[in-house]
């Protein structure tokens, strides 16, 4: 049974199928987005990118914050390096970390303006 929320009737439009299929990222584009959306579905790296919007930090700060061991928070953004979402820096023998793209700042104050 059908739903109203799909076509009552099998028709194609070739040039809309065209216009989209023209448009659409590889496979391989859409895997590292599907890959950074996991990493980012996580509380803890989400509140870790957080604190980094509003300060450059480093890892002891973070753990403070979060009320985590270094050892964790290091975990985390070992993660996050990896998907090239943060980046730090040595200052002496302390290592501060920063959003690396920007867009995410973006993204995590949409979000948060959308939630209740």
């Amino acid at each position: 049974m059908k739903g109203e929320d799909v076509c009552d009737v099998q028709c194609i439009n070739e040039d809309s199928v065209r216009e989209v299929k023209s448009q659409m990222l590889d496979d391989e584009t859409f895997q590292m987005i599907s890959d950074n959306f996991k990493v980012l579905g996580d509380p803890t790296r989400l509140k870790i990118l957080y604190a980094l919007i509003l300060k450059e930090v480093c890892v002891c700060d973070l753990a403070a914050v979060l009320e985590m061991t270094d050892s964790a928070i290091s975990h985390q953004l070992r993660l996050l390096r990896h998907r090239n979402l943060v980046k730090f820096r040595k200052k002496g023998k302390m290592a501060y970390y920063s959003i690396a793209d920007p867009r995410v700042i973006d993204m995590i104050k949409m979000e948060a303006e959308l939630t209740p």
